[in-house]
């Protein structure tokens, strides 16, 4: 087990008592979640956030960030151990458990329930649910997932140390993955669709630089297979129409995100791909309940703008918060 998830889970259910009713429940604990519970919690509110892993969302998977201000270089975990304990210090409770369903009460109150059965009150919900890594949808993504498919380089990287593996995807987070898994791969195959990046050019140009990395452009993958472990993938070039096959031992997906959603069909405006609708000020359609960070739809997905969504969100939380004592 990852290090730094063995330090987080060993806190889970813990935490100080939470009380009857509190002034917000924070839906997930990614850094718009956690931002919006420091910014609450620091100006007095009561707050809990209720996360079903570990605090820090996509980022605690995430083996380097270098584009937060203020901090040069900083792993995924720490930032987000760094996120957690800070608001905790603020006086932020933690349920570690799934939010599966929220009700409007008469008495004006949120009641938001848990997968364990335990129900939660508060005066406003704050949505942070993030989004979880697509799937391809092939022969063997599934069969193999933890035989070598996986989609998080720092909790697996160290497994495939002097081996060949495989990054599909191109985006900020493949590529950035694919240079950290040179720490320990023999070589890393980053198998891409197009010609052209998503990715920052900053990253680009330090994964072509990177000896151990290969480009396999044009290409998708059409099949994961091997016999107990992952072996090998089969290849087909969209462009010229050859197909092929790739010896790997492991294959780390980043083909894009989904939200986390699906449990709030019909309790808040979503558009038709799951991400929900809120203004400006972080107010979805319901009254009383905001969302921020991935879960909602918007241009750009990075730790920076789910903190700026997060303490929009607090704000227009604590506004409604007061509203209910008038």
């Amino acid at each position: 087990m990852n290090e730094h998830l063995a330090i987080n889970l060993m806190g889970l259910g813990a935490g100080p008592s939470a009380p009857d009713i509190y002034d917000a429940v924070i839906i997930g604990g990614g850094p718009g979640g956690l931002t919006a519970g420091i910014y609450l919690a620091r100006s007095g509110y009561k707050a809990v956030i209720v996360e079903k892993i570990a605090a820090g969302g996509q980022i605690f998977i995430t083996s380097e960030v270098e584009n937060y201000p203020g901090i040069e270089r900083i792993s995924g975990p720490e930032l987000s151990i760094a996120m957690e304990n800070q608001a905790k210090k603020f006086g932020v409770a933690f349920e570690f458990d799934e939010a599966i369903n929220i009700e409007d009460g008469p008495d004006k109150l949120k009641t938001v329930t848990l997968s364990a059965g335990k129900h939660i009150k508060g005066r406003s919900v704050i949505i942070s649910t993030g989004a979880k890594y697509k799937n391809l949808g092939v022969p063997g993504e599934e069969l193999f997932r933890g035989k070598g498919v996986s989609n998080c380089a720092t909790c697996d990287g160290a497994f495939y140390k002097g081996l060949e593996v495989a990054v599909i995807g191109g985006g900020d987070t493949a590529i950035e993955e694919g240079d950290y898994l040179t720490r320990f791969a023999s070589k890393v195959h980053i198998i891409h669709r197009r010609q052209e990046f998503r990715a920052c050019r900053i990253a680009v140009d330090r994964a072509k630089k990177n000896p151990k990395i290969n480009f396999i452009l044009d290409t998708v993958v059409e099949e994961i297979s091997g016999k107990t472990l992952l072996e090998k993938l089969k290849l087909n070039n969209i462009k010229t129409g050859v197909k092929s096959e790739l010896s790997v031992s492991g294959v780390f997906i980043f083909v894009g995100m989904a939200p986390n959603t699906g449990f709030l069909k019909g309790i808040v405006e979503m558009d038709p791909t799951g991400y929900i609708k809120a203004d400006m000020d972080m107010k979805t359609s319901r009254p009383g309940m905001f969302a921020c960070g991935d879960c909602i739809q918007k241009k750009l997905r990075q730790v920076v703008t789910a903190a700026g969504d997060g303490a929009v969100a607090s704000e227009s939380a604590s506004e409604h918060i007061e509203s209910l004592k008038i």
